[in-house]
């Protein structure tokens, strides 16, 4: 365990080298997404296999999330980009990395693209999407939404009911984090990239959506913005695609990095094709 001062904030960062000493051959980042999630998702995913397959992995905890330090304020979309952005920096990856951003992380992604064109090699989003208006107006209601009912007992009680206790402990950990921060408010009212700037990212992408998630409707919208974009789609899959299909996603991650030159160890070789 690491933490590294970001923008005057403690945030807890995860390394992993390839093994027995060889050097990698690329660097992927790994964004985990709002609320319920933390790069812990990732250690039961995908991070050790991209790892042993010879790929440096970094993921971190989002300021407020994980074991990061969670201030009061300062949630805007552009809070997070600076924290990457700060994070590389002082890591000294100057070379482009490869984004992989699970939902919010996937937006994250985004801003550093359109932000830090040449650092980012590709981007591997899963049920993710770009900053926009209309993105800004759903997580206002999801967020206003969520701040109410997390912080009442019959609604943790319900998830306990549906989901299993493990489920309804992270949903708890979402309702103090909403209720002891102005992230539910900040989110809606980010610094949005235009459409011109979210066109002129270049870097090729990969969007992963679940066939049954509503973000997959947004698919034929992404791939007419971007450059050069693509979607995938996991069946019988709904927004927690990373978490509920762990061995698709790490197919399909692999069968990416390869796409863009990177050399693999340890996986027969597959096509996205």
């Amino acid at each position: 365990m690491a933490f590294v001062d970001l923008n005057g904030r403690r945030c807890h960062v995860q390394r992993l080298a390839p093994p027995d000493g060889r050097p990698a051959t690329a660097t992927a980042v790994l964004l985990h997404g709002l609320l319920t999630d933390s790069l812990a998702s990732y250690y039961f995913t995908l991070a050790p296999a991209l790892s042993a397959a010879g790929v440096e992995v970094l993921m971190y905890d989002h300021r407020g999330h994980g074991r990061s330090e969670r201030p009061p304020t300062g949630y805007r979309l552009e809070h997070f980009v600076d924290d990457l952005e700060t994070l590389l920096d002082r890591l000294a990856l100057t070379g482009p990395v490869h984004l992989l951003g699970n939902s919010f992380g996937g937006t994250v992604a985004f801003g550093l693209a359109a932000r830090r064109p040449a650092q980012v090699a590709s981007i591997l989003a899963i049920e993710s999407e770009p900053a926009s208006a209309a993105w800004a107006a759903k997580l206002d209601g999801i967020l206003r939404r969520a701040e109410q009912e997390l912080g009442e007992e019959r609604t943790l009680a319900w998830v306990a009911e549906q989901r299993g206790a493990h489920t309804a402990r992270l949903a708890r950990s979402a309702g103090v984090l909403l209720a002891g921060t102005s992230l539910a408010r900040d989110i809606p009212a980010s610094l949005l990239p235009s459409t011109a700037e979210l066109r002129a990212i270049r870097c090729p992408v990969l969007a992963v959506y679940g066939t049954e998630s509503d973000l997959a409707d947004q698919s034929a919208w992404l791939d007419g913005l971007l450059a050069d974009c693509r979607s995938t789609f996991v069946p019988d899959q709904e927004h927690s695609v990373l978490v509920e299909a762990p061995e698709v996603v790490r197919e399909l991650a692999f069968g990416w990095l390869r796409e863009q030159g990177v050399v693999l160890h340890g996986e027969p070789e597959r096509s996205l094709r």
